[in-house]
């Protein structure tokens, strides 16, 4: 084991030549990062969890049923084995061939099945109740570990820096972790990808003692999220003029920092400028790989950003570009249609006593409506 620990440990991967381990050791003139004080994030991402649990429960729910957040989910799809057994065994979008066999089988239309499958997919997704909650949770810590972290801009200090770099490392574990169980979007992979390298950048740049760089992009990131989570939270509270001012400044801040500062600033920094002042060592080299990951996702989230505001600005709907984690966008959207309160499949014999009061199959395509709020698929 001993042997293990001191390969991966290696002074020539992590450190630059000349420089050991023991000198940065801590002492009484100058304190250093100490590899070792990440082991306690593990066990504070567990209390960090349990914090959010309770704060949603205790705080954010009542704050949302005091605002009026819709409380109640997606409406539920009707019991029908045969449609169940397809839809947790086969498929959830059944294609027009198995639809066809379907409706037959059933003597259901086929928009009929449609709008049963439309709906048992809804069924599995949160109500906005349960949106707000996780958005006021990762609001009032964004806001609370942005302030706090802001101070670090001018000097480092230790060992507040302690302090600040653990919390970040325990909360983005605790996001790796709750992902899975979180509200689930379309960009997961993407979402936990982000998460993976944010993890690491933190572990390198606190054992190498890069904290400077490492304080700077925290900042960064949650400044804009800060803003993001209140646009959401205005949103589900159906303040739409607040949301879309709020997304407005989310947009700015976003892309100023993100594609701005974060790459003339911090990217050239480490690129370029720290490559002559420490020299070549692997550790900079995955460093630097990671941040440059870290600006792919931003211009990838920039691109869908800047997309969705053209897009409703020139339909003139303002008040539907958010593009990123809200009631409406492509990433958590409960699939719509006007006729979605039909709860009562109509059958294709003409004598049938079932009434409906759907519209035609000639506004939808496949079940869906051409225009409107986007479908999950869209």
């Amino acid at each position: 084991m001993a042997g293990i620990l001191a390969w991966f440990w290696n002074e020539r991967f992590w450190l630059p030549h000349n420089v050991t381990w023991a000198d940065l050791q801590s002492t009484e003139e100058a304190a250093f990062p100490q590899a070792e004080d990440l082991y306690l994030a593990f066990p504070l991402a567990f209390c960090i969890f349990m914090i959010r649990l309770l704060f949603e429960r205790f705080i954010a729910k009542p704050c949302a049923l005091g605002l009026k957040v819709q409380a109640n989910g997606p409406q539920k799809a009707q019991p029908n084995a045969i449609l169940e057994k397809v839809f947790t065994a086969i498929t959830k979008h059944p294609d027009e061939k198995r639809l066809e066999g379907l409706s037959k089988q059933l003597d259901w239309d086929v928009r009929s099945i449609q709008r049963w499958f439309r709906q048992r997919r809804n069924q599995e997704k949160p109500s906005t109740l349960t949106k707000f909650c996780e958005s006021m949770w990762r609001f009032t810590f964004y806001l609370y570990i942005f302030t706090y972290g802001v101070r670090f801009l001018k000097k480092p200090l230790m060992p507040d820096l302690h302090y600040y770099y653990i919390v970040e490392l325990s909360f983005y574990w605790s996001l790796m972790f709750s992902q899975f169980i979180d509200i689930k979007r379309k960009d997961f992979g993407i979402m936990f990808t982000h998460h993976i390298v944010t993890v690491t950048l933190i572990t390198f740049s606190y054992v190498t003692n890069l904290t400077r760089v490492g304080t700077l992009t925290l900042c960064l990131h949650d400044a804009a999220d800060v803003v993001l989570e209140a646009a959401k939270m205005a949103n589900y509270c159906k303040c739409q003029k607040l949301s879309d001012l709020l997304f407005l400044t989310f947009a700015i801040v976003f892309i100023v920092s993100r594609l701005g500062v974060y790459p003339l600033w911090i990217l050239n920094t480490t690129l370029f400028e720290m490559y002559e002042a420490l020299g070549n060592f692997p550790a900079l080299w995955v460093f630097n790989v990671l941040l440059v990951i870290l600006q792919i996702l931003h211009c990838f989230w920039s691109y869908l950003i800047v997309k969705a505001a053209y897009k409703a600005i020139s339909k003139g709907k303002a008040g539907k570009w958010n593009p990123l984690h809200v009631a409406k966008d492509d990433r958590s959207d409960i699939e719509s249609s006007s006729d979605e309160e039909e709860t009562v499949p109509r059958s294709k014999t003409p004598h049938s006593t079932i009434t409906t009061n759907g519209t035609g199959g000639a506004n939808g395509t496949n079940g869906y409506l051409t225009g409107g709020t986007c479908s999950e698929e869209h």
